[in-house]
């Protein structure tokens, strides 16, 4: 960049004046006005004072945040081409305004400087993607956050993988990088990982390709540092959220790591707790059964039945987690068969602690799982398992857990609904599943008082229990549709109470059947 020619102090006052009016518009600037302002306050003039105020800080806030409102417009990202030497310089500084400036600058350069193949190649001449890397592992949080966004809006151009996957090991490799860097730059990397993971399933296998998922074994096998390992496992809970994350991460020795964790007495409750849940988000798709060992689901289930077993001197929060990692697991008919079949039929927790009233949080997510593993979250001809032998073993458990108790029938769902309106909710979803079952959908009908609480429209007052409501309402009408039942003389008044319920809506009580207001007509003399 040329040495900026010297401003006398009321040219200088004038353009902060106008470069801080600038900046504070609250909006996005239209194209002209851009225009306008930049043929008065030309873009050297601009760079210029950031170069020559430099250790005045409050002049390069003010002129830094009128460059970001420049750069934001497309007008004004077209002429960053032009200033690769400033983007260059800028990730370079020391001065945290003017870098977090050229960070943004690159994600407009991405986002809107038009011609895609100019702003690649202003990455190549330059050389920023290794400053980038430099400013996500040496920055301050909110420059990290930036270079996080700049590069995957490059990974998401076909040639800007190969800036960030350099072929035949040319360039900068992140595994090299983070086996250089502290333990919370390895954690950014891992960062940036996590997020060109979820571009597209390309960056995914060039990540695969790259053994970059390696990175995230080592920090979870080494578990010195439990706030480093805990950090590591929140980045891979975000990755396995992603939909085609199994696929890849199942292929790995993760899951074998993630259990073991799970097993280690000497982790700490949270620890523990997220790496479940990450083992459920890996279960949760039918696909992932194809791709892994059942000896390594095996291994992970014995692990939380373990904390399910022992959860008298366990965490409450860790007990909730391993029930919702059984739901995710349960998602699916392979998993629910799993779940049900021995070694070690361990969905007996889930049915167990839905009756279970001794802790509301355990009984909240147990049923929340229950639901689960009764199949609401699948395709409704998927509700039922194949599984004759796991569905045995489901009839078992409901009839072994009522009967338990002693304020409990087989009929005992009637318990459920009859508790506080979370639960209810939660037992909704719950007999929503099982109603598809023969013997469950007989049991409901013996019950007169479950019918009139699923067919009552003001037994919940809010929007998600009226909703709740009527899909139970709505799973009990069309389990009996298809049943023999609906030919039982006995069930008739049951039946019409269920249609009329269905007809009526999830949202429509007596107090609100009114005649609605109706426009009147009338002369001018009127009113």
């Amino acid at each position: 960049m040329d040495p900026p020619a010297e401003m006398d102090t009321g040219e200088l006052d004038a353009l902060l004046r106008a470069a801080a009016d600038f900046a504070s518009y609250p909006g996005t600037h239209g194209e002209d006005t851009v225009r306008q302002f930049l043929e008065q306050f030309p873009l050297p003039k601009l760079l210029g004072v950031l170069q020559s105020q430099a250790d005045v800080p409050e002049t390069v806030e003010t002129v830094a945040a009128c460059l970001d409102k420049v750069f934001s417009s497309r007008y004004g990202a077209s002429l960053l081409p032009s200033y690769g030497e400033f983007i260059q310089a800028g990730l370079l500084t020391n001065s945290n305004s003017i870098r977090q400036l050229a960070c943004k600058a690159v994600v407009h350069l991405l986002d809107k400087a038009g011609d895609i193949a100019v702003a690649v190649d202003t990455f190549v001449q330059h050389n920023l993607y290794p400053l980038l890397i430099n400013c996500l592992i040496e920055g301050d949080e909110e420059i990290s956050a930036i270079v996080l966004d700049a590069i995957k809006r490059l990974a998401e151009i076909p040639t800007g993988t190969d800036i960030i996957f350099p072929p035949d090991g040319q360039g900068l490799q992140l595994n090299k990088v983070a086996a250089q860097s502290s333990s919370m730059a390895r954690i950014r990397i891992l960062s940036l990982i996590a997020k060109l993971f979820g571009a597209s399933s390309c960056t995914a296998t060039a990540i695969r390709d790259s053994n970059l998922l390696s990175l995230f074994e080592d920090e979870i096998k080494d578990r010195k540092d439990m706030l480093k390992t805990l950090s590591a496992l929140e980045v891979l809970y975000e990755l396995a959220e992603h939909p085609h994350s199994n696929m890849f991460l199942l292929k790995t020795s993760l899951l074998q790591h993630i259990t073991d964790v799970i097993n280690d007495p000497s982790a700490d409750s949270i620890v523990r707790s997220r790496a479940s849940l990450i083992s459920g988000r890996l279960l949760s798709s039918a696909d992932a059964f194809m791709t892994i060992e059942k000896s390594c689901v095996t291994n992970l289930l014995l692990a939380i039945d373990k904390i399910l077993r022992t959860e008298e001197s366990q965490n409450t929060d860790e007990i909730e987690s391993a029930l919702e990692t059984l739901g995710l697991i349960g998602t699916t008919t392979q998993g629910a068969c799993l779940l049900l079949s021995d070694p070690p039929k361990i969905a007996r927790h889930v049915v167990e602690m839905s009756f279970d009233r001794q802790g509301r949080g355990k009984q909240l997510a147990a049923l929340h799982a229950f639901g689960s593993i009764c199949g609401v979250d699948r395709q409704e001809d998927q509700m039922k398992l194949d599984d004759h032998q796991a569905e045995e073993c489901l009839k078992r458990l409901v009839y072994s857990a009522a009967s338990n108790s002693p304020k409990l029938t087989p009929s005992a769902l009637l318990s459920i609904l009859q508790q506080d309106p979370d639960v209810r909710i939660a037992g909704y979803r719950v007999l929503s599943g099982l109603v598809v079952r023969e013997w469950c959908l007989r049991e409901v009908c013996s019950k007169p008082e479950i019918i009139g609480i699923v067919t009552d429209p003001k037994m919940e007052t809010t929007k998600l229990g009226m909703e709740a409501r009527y899909a139970c309402c709505v799973a009990i009408n069309k389990a009996l549709s298809s049943s023999h039942l609906l030919h039982e003389p006995s069930l008739s008044e049951l039946i019409g109470k269920l249609n009329e319920a269905v007809r009526r809506g999830p949202y429509l009580s007596e107090k609100r059947q009114r005649v609605e207001a109706q426009p009147v007509v009338g002369t001018m003399e009127r009113f």
